[in-house]
């Protein structure tokens, strides 16, 4: 059933122009900042005369997509996630759900899944994209390896995050924007005090955890870090529509 239903939200999210919307601005953009890093690469490696200085392709090019990539899917899934759950409510479709022979923890996986697999195609596209460098020049494959399992375990957070927010609501738009709030929270909180390795939001941060997969470095506690963070908003997801369906 899990899959029935992830099926079912992605024929939803290509049925609809939002989906094919932001699909396509989200490539030109990964595009358009891939084109941009590979000029800025021969304009300031043309004048790093001494060896030292040069720094690899792989790395140069790969930091600047990957953390474009890192803000634009950061305003991208609120709007993918705002309408899973509370357009549901809203349509009044809801009760058909909790009556259906599925439960809650199929509903949920199956929409999380859903989203994942939609996202996961942007994060292919980014890794095939970086790997056509390698038609002249050797690149680093662990290196866009590790930023693209690492991107994928950050947007299943934020899309774990967006998931909860929109089973609070009934309007798409006010859980949009409690993500986006969140979000941009956790990132402002980062800046001031992740860096702080004696700070307890230092434990905590999404972006903290993420920084080893921008080397490249696959860590086994960030790994697990993440893990826990979709569980753990997955499961506030199943508990919140399981408080619904008991109210009636």
């Amino acid at each position: 059933m899990i899959i029935n239903i992830a099926r079912k939200e992605l024929k939803t999210v290509f049925a609809s122009p939002m989906g094919w919307i932001i699909l396509s601005l989200l490539m030109g953009g990964f595009g358009w900042m891939y084109s941009d890093g590979v000029d800025n690469y021969f304009q300031v490696m043309s004048g790093s005369i001494r060896p030292a200085e040069r720094v690899g392709v792989t790395i140069f090019v790969g930091q600047t997509v990957y953390g474009a990539a890192n803000f634009l899917m950061t305003v991208a899934t609120p709007l993918l996630t705002m309408r899973l759950i509370s357009e549901e409510r809203r349509n009044q479709t809801l009760p058909f759900l909790f009556s259906a022979p599925i439960t809650l923890t199929e509903i949920v996986l199956g929409k999380f899944l859903g989203l994942i697999i939609f996202l996961g195609i942007l994060v292919v596209y980014i890794f095939v994209m970086l790997s056509t460098l390698n038609i002249w020049a050797d690149i680093d494959f662990g290196y866009l390896l590790g930023n693209s399992f690492g991107l994928m375990l950050l947007v299943g957070s934020f899309s774990a995050l967006g998931i909860y927010f929109s089973s609070l609501t009934n309007q798409p738009i006010i859980a949009a924007i409690l993500s986006f709030i969140a979000l941009f929270a956790m990132g402002v909180l980062s800046t001031y005090f992740a860096s702080d390795p004696n700070h307890w939001f230092h434990y905590i941060s999404l972006n903290n955890h993420y920084q080893s997969f921008t080397r490249g470095v696959i860590d086994s506690s960030d790994v697990i870090y993440f893990i826990l963070f979709i569980a753990t908003f997955l499961t506030l997801t199943i508990r919140r529509l399981d408080s619904d369906r008991l109210s009636g």
